[in-house]
């Protein structure tokens, strides 16, 4: 699966060499030029990671960093930036980005980062040991278990990596691909309509609440939204 990557970079010329050297390098990615259209990038799509000009206009990467940590604190990102001086460099790593690179930079070294820092952070479907409040139930990843104080479910391993995996997206708009990728491990048809019909599964579990919802985005994918 692609990495997918979102750029907030002002400049034009830059962003987009940034952006063909990372598809040539078999990355996913998006550019914006401000931070006021990557956070509204990120209502529309899930990304892995992103690059932050700290110098924009409108919104600045500094501002947008803040507002990063506040609604997306999984969200790794570091900053691209002309600033050099230490205590630009302190504020950003304060600020909770992952790493500082300072322009000029070489390409292949921010790859290298940004691949050090996905793989920190990656998360391991496979090591399922939280438990999470989902609306009225509570969920037991590690012991498959879906309960509220009318009913306890066991689901199916599937099940419950499905539902983990909508739990730490949601909000947003997931494709179907991403979700085949990580969950089912390889997306082609046939895992598609099993996708389907789990879907379905969980739905009915979670029915029991009517706030919880796994809207269907037609061509797309899902949204995973608990009002």
């Amino acid at each position: 699966m692609k990495i997918n990557v979102l750029i907030a970079e002002d400049d034009n010329d830059l962003g987009s060499l940034l952006k063909q050297y990372l598809e040539i390098n078999d990355f996913q990615v998006q550019l914006v030029h401000n931070g006021e259209k990557a956070r509204a990038e990120l209502k529309n799509a899930v990304y892995d990671i992103l690059i932050i000009d700290v110098m924009m206009p409108r919104e600045d990467g500094f501002a947008l960093a803040e507002k990063l940590r506040l609604h997306y604190p999984q969200l790794p990102f570091l900053f691209v930036t002309a600033r050099k001086l230490k205590e630009d460099i302190l504020h950003g790593l304060k600020l909770g980005a992952d790493d500082y690179i300072v322009k000029p930079f070489d390409a292949d070294e921010l790859i290298l980062r940004m691949r050090n820092i996905l793989k920190r952070g990656q998360p391991k479907m496979e090591n399922l040991n939280e438990i999470y409040q989902i609306g009225i139930f509570q969920f037991d990843a590690k012991n498959l278990k879906l309960s509220s104080i009318a009913s306890e479910k066991t689901l199916t391993e599937k099940e419950a990596q499905l539902l983990e995996y909508l739990y730490h997206h949601k909000g947003l708009l997931i494709k179907r691909n991403d979700i085949l990728e990580v969950v089912w491990k390889e997306a082609d048809f046939f895992n598609g309509r099993s996708m389907d019909v789990f879907i379905t599964r969980l739905r009915k579990h979670l029915s029991g609440d009517p706030s919880i919802q796994i809207e269907s985005i037609r061509g797309i994918g899902f949204r995973f939204k608990i009002d």
